[in-house]
């Protein structure tokens, strides 16, 4: 049995598309109770990532109140990787006070990272970003905005250097100048630190091939059938060869080939379960060409894998047999493309 990549849920699932106009958020203690319950074979999850979002932690802690968070968190027998920094409310390519506010939060962020690594409990992982923007407003002017993006990002990179933390700007179909996988991509060399990278979730980046958002990047053809597993597969080598030399965070998941939303979360890749017939993807086969380069060789470029599961219902997202079949893919995965150290 391979010991990595590490397997790691993440908790923002109890927050992200929940609210007052959805339904009721889940505790953190609800989501680590649930991830900790897993188990397959003996096999449990290794540990969470963490979204730092007011409704779980406050990004505001002192040291006292962070130790203990890594206490509960450690008392469930997981460690914490990547961190997601809330920089809604602060787009980069905004004001000069959005931009102020969107960098605040990421040296709140790695601040909070840094203090779990003197701890002991987080590892590795990266402080994940996006540019809070839409694709609606980066369209006002591509060019310019992916310069205001770059810009921010940059100041955002030399922050997080200042607290030993790597960047992860997350590919997703709702965020302005990562909204496909060219503008994706571009907005990378843009930015060109080597503390920026991209976080590759397999639900989301399904979409940069049918052109979501942004159609004249599509990569599969308009009248594309999913039972040519043929196509598809060259596509995901398309998408892959150019965003895996980036990739420093990855998510296992799954989509049925639609867009979704709920509360206030702006349509974007539909997480499915690992069980879902009408996903589209092989979930472990098509992992592999995130974490294998062109020749199949393993990249080892990061030390854990997540599962995303944003959007599921709350009666979905608290059976416990929802996390063991998820755990079961996950170990799947690992055992396909993981390794062993001594």
């Amino acid at each position: 049995m391979h010991t990595f990549p590490k397997l790691h849920n993440a908790t923002w699932p109890g927050i992200v598309g929940k609210g007052p106009d959805s339904e009721p958020i889940l505790s953190l203690d609800t989501m680590l109770e649930l991830t900790a319950g897993a188990e397959v074979n003996g096999i449990t999850f290794d540990g969470v990532d963490l979204g730092l979002f007011e409704q779980h932690v406050n990004l505001d802690a002192d040291d006292q109140e962070i130790q203990a968070l890594a206490d509960k968190i450690s008392g469930f027998g997981l460690e914490v990787g990547s961190l997601v920094a809330p920089i809604w409310g602060g787009p980069a390519l905004g004001s000069a006070s959005e931009q102020a506010f969107f960098l605040e939060q990421v040296r709140k962020s790695c601040r909070f990272g840094q203090k779990l690594r003197q701890i002991g409990i987080r590892p590795g992982g990266v402080i994940r970003i996006d540019s809070a923007s839409s694709p609606e407003q980066w369209a006002t002017d591509p060019q310019g905005n992916t310069q205001k993006i770059a810009d921010t990002f940059r100041r955002a990179c030399d922050i997080a250097a200042e607290y030993g933390e790597t960047l992860a700007a997350e590919g997703e179909v709702c965020w302005g100048g990562m909204h496909s996988w060219k503008t994706m991509l571009e907005t990378l060399e843009a930015v060109d630190r080597p503390n920026l990278g991209f976080q590759a979730d397999m639900s989301h980046t399904l979409l940069y091939l049918l052109g979501t958002n942004r159609p004249e990047d599509r990569i599969l053809p308009p009248d594309f059938d999913w039972s040519d597993r043929d196509t598809l597969q060259e596509a995901l080598q398309t998408l892959t060869a150019t965003l895996r030399p980036w990739t420093v965070d990855f998510h296992v998941a799954q989509n049925d080939g639609t867009v979704y939303g709920t509360g206030s979360h702006d349509k974007t890749g539909r997480h499915c379960l690992p069980t879902d017939p009408a996903g589209k993807l092989d979930i472990v086969h098509d992992a592999g060409y995130w974490l294998r380069d062109e020749k199949g060789q393993l990249t080892k470029a990061f030390r854990h894998i997540c599962w995303d599961g944003c959007m599921f219902p709350n009666e979905v997202m608290q059976r416990q047999q929802t996390w063991n079949d998820i755990l079961a893919v996950m170990i799947q995965v690992r055992e396909a493309h993981g390794w062993s150290e001594a």
